[in-house]
């Protein structure tokens, strides 16, 4: 198969209505971190034992079409010995692998931040894809203040997106394209508006410089809100409205699918968001979700690393799932918390 038709493959397994992705390419630190919130330490096995209660949950298949996967779980094996990447598509969920390595502060920017790892990614595209990796994923953030990010952070993290992007494709592996705009500080839903429209504008601008092929990728933008300590919080309707408005002013009709961070959002808040943006009428291009956090916390603390509760927490995962499924074709309801 050419590298078009193989690209073209992985689209269409992974964007399909009413199914998202699970983000689960937590890095060493924030796994630990959130271990720490059941008192469980963050040893090999025990990130192990949780991955594989995730990827292994029956049915999980029917809402979410990939999952992202950190490279300690891609070589990785489950309970009964499969490879990772195999149990989840075995499970029909398509298995991919975050390649960047993490932000650092920009020179002569303070504030700002790049995100490293584009050295040697075309020999790393060579062994996930042996593994089985059939996506990647690179995330950029952007921190906002009345004077951040500057345009050279703007301009910086699409190159490096964009740059990315190309490498990817050309390897047979659908790029997700992770611009994060953090709802950290105290800015209003406007100025979040204002950031995020600049930082897609650009992001664009390079990808199409870098000769990506827009059909070929999916985007995991963030969703326009308030920061987390401005003291008003915007409706539902607001920032449905305020994202929905913002995105077709950016994102080329090309594009296939948006698959949406969570962000710091409860589990509640990023469906209840969701399902609003999908209720707006059609729109160009599939919108679902990509979660982490909103996915994990509840299979998590239903979890909390006991053996005895891997059933109850594959439960939560699965009603997660399927609500967030329903959001991705604007058919939830609040009452489907209760069932």
């Amino acid at each position: 198969m050419d590298t078009r038709s193989e690209l073209q493959v992985t689209i269409n397994a992974m964007v399909q209505p009413g199914k998202g992705l699970l983000a689960a390419d937590e890095s060493g630190p924030t796994i630990a971190k959130r271990f720490k919130t059941i008192g469980l330490e963050s040893t090999e096995e025990n990130r192990r034992a949780y991955r594989n209660l995730l990827l292994t949950t029956p049915g999980l298949g029917e809402f979410v079409s990939g999952v992202i996967l950190y490279e300690e779980t891609l070589r990785q094996k489950a309970d009964d010995g499969t490879p990772f990447p195999q149990a989840a598509a075995a499970n029909g969920v398509v298995p991919g692998i975050k390649v960047d390595l993490g932000k650092v502060p920009l020179a002569l920017a303070p504030g700002d931040e790049i995100t490293e790892g584009l050295d040697g990614l075309a020999k790393r595209f060579v062994d996930y894809k042996r593994l089985g990796a059939r996506f990647a994923k690179w995330r950029a953030v952007y921190n906002i203040t009345a004077s951040l990010p500057s345009r050279l952070a703007i301009e910086a993290n699409a190159d490096s997106l964009a740059r990315y992007a190309a490498i990817s494709q050309e390897a047979g592996i659908v790029p997700i394209v992770e611009p994060e705009v953090l709802m950290d500080g105290d800015h209003t839903i406007e100025r979040c508006a204002e950031v995020t429209e600049a930082v897609l504008h650009e992001v664009f601008h390079a990808l199409h410089r870098h000769r990506v092929v827009l059909e070929h990728i999916l985007l995991k933008p963030s969703m326009v809100l308030p920061g987390s300590e401005h003291q008003q919080q915007s409706s539902t309707a607001h920032i449905a409205a305020a994202t929905v408005r913002v995105l077709k002013r950016t994102v080329p009709a090309a594009v296939p699918g948006l698959v949406f961070l969570s962000g710091g959002q409860s589990p509640e808040e990023a469906t209840v968001n969701l399902n609003a943006m999908n209720r707006l009428g059609a729109l160009p291009w599939n919108l679902s979700f990509s979660y982490g956090r909103a996915l994990q916390e509840p299979p998590l603390q239903a979890w909390r690393g006991q053996p005895g509760n891997v059933k109850e927490a594959q439960q939560a995962l699965l009603k997660r799932a399927r609500l967030n499924g329903a959001a991705a074709l604007g058919k939830y309801e609040a009452a489907m918390e209760k069932d």
